[in-house]
């Protein structure tokens, strides 16, 4: 399911993260992938909180091409930033928020919907897909909530 190429940098992530005071999550689809869902992943989403942003920023200095700043769309607003290891770009958010109506939700705590998924001797955190389900229909992004309701529904049979 996970592509090679994705378990090098993760292992990367995981041996300088591991011993940090870091609060992340890999979310998006690879987060999907490690847990069985069957999508090819193509980048790496991390979400942990603004001070994890510029942590993991720190802690992976080489590897930055787009330093971690506020940014905000019409429906996500977060302290994003980007590293590209091995070729694989690796996004960084933190304190991530999601438009809902008019109203912004608060920032998402990555350590309640945290999920440990074990891979090659690593202990990778990941977002609970339930939450991930309801995150993507919140932000509008139908087909890969539809995605995820499909694989949850299949898991429960």
């Amino acid at each position: 399911m996970v592509p090679e190429s994705h378990l090098k940098v993760l292992r990367k992530l995981y041996e300088r993260l591991k011993d940090s005071d870091v609060d992340w999550a890999v979310t998006g689809s690879l987060g999907f992938a490690l847990q069985g869902v069957p999508v090819e992943p193509h980048d790496i989403d991390i979400q942990t909180d603004k001070e994890g942003a510029y942590e993991i920023e720190r802690l992976f200095s080489e590897f930055v091409v787009r330093p971690v700043k506020f940014r905000e769309s019409e429906r996500i607003r977060s302290h994003f930033g980007a590293l590209r290891i091995d070729g694989i770009e690796v996004e960084i958010m933190g304190d991530i928020q999601k438009k809902v109506g008019d109203e912004w939700e608060p920032p998402v705590d990555v350590r309640k919907y945290r999920r440990f998924v074990e891979i090659e001797g690593m202990k990778i955190p990941v977002l609970d897909l339930e939450y991930e389900y309801q995150a993507y229909l919140k932000l509008g992004r139908v087909e890969k909530a539809e995605i995820l309701k499909r694989f949850l529904e299949g898991r429960s049979d």
